[in-house]
């Protein structure tokens, strides 16, 4: 007895929650029509909508980070020195940062399969410390950014050859 009376229960929800009235079908079929005869059809909206949007992803998200500034620097190999490239990237980074006082960020470091677990774990240490110390250089303060190692644990690219270590070589910047 108590099924059939929830079977009949359900059943009545799905068919309310499923029905319409005229009122909305006529707004939903003037809305359609509106967009149709401006832009050529409802696919055109959709094509239109992914090319063309102008906001991008939303400002201070680890997307926005990764889309507009760039979250990774890369090393090379057995160092953790800072180069050139890896510069103008952490100097968005500390401008992205400084515009977004409250976020917080861990940098993760990273190294390539190559060598023991404890050397590359002690390698990702320094080379996400150099990230962070070059963050500070430039005027980020130092409660906010934490660091982590991975070692070789977590490579980026699967491979063992040159062009995978190169990508697995790096300090990754994210948001808390």
């Amino acid at each position: 007895m108590l099924a059939r009376m929830f079977l009949m229960f359900a059943v009545v929800v799905m068919v309310s929650a499923c029905s319409s009235t005229e009122e909305e079908t006529a707004l939903d079929t003037q809305a359609t029509t509106a967009s149709e005869s401006t832009t050529g059809g409802p696919l055109n909206d959709i094509y239109q909508s992914e090319e063309l949007d102008p906001s991008g992803p939303a400002a201070g998200t680890q997307e926005d980070l990764v889309v507009n500034v760039g979250d990774r620097v890369f090393f090379a190999t057995d160092r953790y020195d800072i180069d050139n490239e890896a510069r103008m990237v952490l100097e968005r980074q500390a401008n992205w940062l400084k515009q977004y006082p409250n976020l917080s960020v861990t940098i993760e470091g990273h190294a390539d399969e190559r060598g023991t677990r404890e050397y590359n774990l002690a390698l990702g240490e320094r080379r996400a410390n150099s990230a962070k110390n070059y963050l500070i250089a430039l005027g980020v303060d130092a409660s906010r950014i934490d660091v982590i190692t991975y070692g070789k644990e977590r490579p980026a690219v699967a491979g063992a050859n040159e062009a995978a270590w190169a990508q697995n070589r790096r300090a990754v910047t994210k948001l808390n």
